[in-house]
Order: C-alpha cells, then sequence, then structure tokens
C-alpha cells in the first residue's frame, strides 16, 4: 500500500511541473513533440531528418534525454539546432521535472521543441513531459508484437511512426497485423510508414507535422 501511495505523490509532482510546461509553450507558441521508442529503434535518425526537413522554414529547439553520453545531442547540435542535453544517470525515462529545468537552459526563441526520451518502451509512457504531441517509433527489427506486449507506450501515442519499413519484407514484419493492433489500442493514433535511412514515407510525415505546427 505504501508503495502505491509514493507513486502517486509522484506522478501528481509530475503532473504539476508537466502543466507547467504546456502553459509555458502555449503562452509562447511553441508546438512540442515527445520521441519515444525502445533502443535501437531510429529516433535519432529520424528527428535529425525531421529536422533536416523543417529548419528551414521553422526555428527548432531539442532537448535529448539519455542515461549517459552526450552522442545523440551532438548529431542534433551538428545541424545548428540549439540542444540541451540531459543525462539521467540511469533512470530510464525523462521527467517533467527534468524538462522543466531543461527549458531554462534551451533556446524559447523557437517554433517547435523535440524531446528525445530515453530509449524504452515501458517508463517513459508513465510520466507526461507537457507536449503537444507523443511520437512513438516502433521499428520493423524489433517484430510485429510489440503493440500488444507494450499496450501503454501505444495507447499515449498520438503518432506512431513504423520505422525502416524497407526492411519488411526480409524481416517477416506483418504491418497489417501492427496496423490492427494499434487501431485496437490507440484508435485515434496517426500511423505512419517511414524509413528514416531511404528517406521513404517522410513527405506524409513532414506534411502532417507541418500542417500540426500551423494549427498550434
Amino acid at each position: 500500500m505504501k508503495r502505491v501511495v509514493i507513486e502517486r505523490k509522484i506522478l501528481e509532482r509530475n503532473d504539476s511541473s508537466a502543466q507547467r510546461i504546456r502553459a509555458l509553450l502555449k503562452e509562447k507558441n511553441i508546438f512540442s513533440l515527445n520521441f519515444m521508442s525502445s533502443p535501437g529503434a531510429g529516433k535519432t535518425t529520424t528527428i535529425e531528418q525531421t529536422i533536416k526537413a523543417l529548419k528551414d522554414k521553422h526555428k527548432i529547439s531539442f532537448i535529448d534525454g539519455d542515461l549517459e553520453t552526450d552522442r545523440d545531442a551532438e548529431r542534433i547540435k551538428a545541424l545548428g539546432i540549439d540542444t540541451v542535453q540531459i543525462n539521467t544517470s540511469g533512470a530510464c525515462h525523462l521527467d517533467a521535472n527534468m524538462v522543466l529545468k531543461a527549458l531554462d537552459k534551451v533556446s524559447l526563441d523557437c517554433d517547435i521543441l523535440i524531446i528525445e526520451n530515453v530509449g524504452n518502451l515501458v517508463c517513459p509512457a508513465t510520466f507526461d513531459v507537457g507536449c503537444d504531441k507523443n511520437v512513438v517509433i516502433l521499428s520493423v527489427p524489433e517484430g510485429d508484437d510489440k503493440v500488444k506486449k507494450y499496450p501503454v507506450m501505444f495507447n499515449v501515442a498520438d503518432v506512431i511512426l513504423i520505422n525502416k519499413i524497407d526492411l519488411a519484407d526480409f524481416m517477416d514484419f506483418d504491418k497489417e497485423k501492427v496496423k490492427k493492433e494499434i487501431k485496437e489500442i490507440s484508435p485515434k493514433a496517426k500511423v505512419f510508414e517511414i524509413s528514416a535511412k531511404t528517406g521513404y514515407g517522410f513527405d506524409d510525415w513532414i506534411n502532417f507535422l507541418s500542417d500540426m505546427v500551423k494549427k498550434r
């Protein structure tokens, strides 16, 4: 019983900070994205390609969450994007308090704020970080069984990017099964088939994202 009370208090504090983030970003008219996935699903590469497609039209800032190192942050910084690194030192997710502190360091003179969460298909789904949209990446090599195995993650997704789709025929990946299970768990989520490596499907994803930014 004590564990339940402690968890509730932690989430209540997190949600309070998430509301502060939401209010701040709304005040500054910033559209925000929280990218989540398992390690190796292609989050950073997808973010890189997304930024390249948008940065000539929009100012973008970036917050990277990782257990250790700043390798992913350096890749985004190399694109000329204002970047802040959060090292969680073992924590398997970002929380709203971490993001709130990072907002003091990153430029808020931007149109879009992108957050790359820690690679994990469990913990990040529980912690609201105050973003407009949660983007979950599922990569083909992970297998077509992940939606039902990790329902909480896919339930909080506003957008699901099925990445490395160019490998589907080689990996015995059932796209229709995945889409059916997404529809059951997260019926309102928008689904895109993409390949961050080849650029396949990116036009549809970028057009959708551009429309969301215009409506912010």
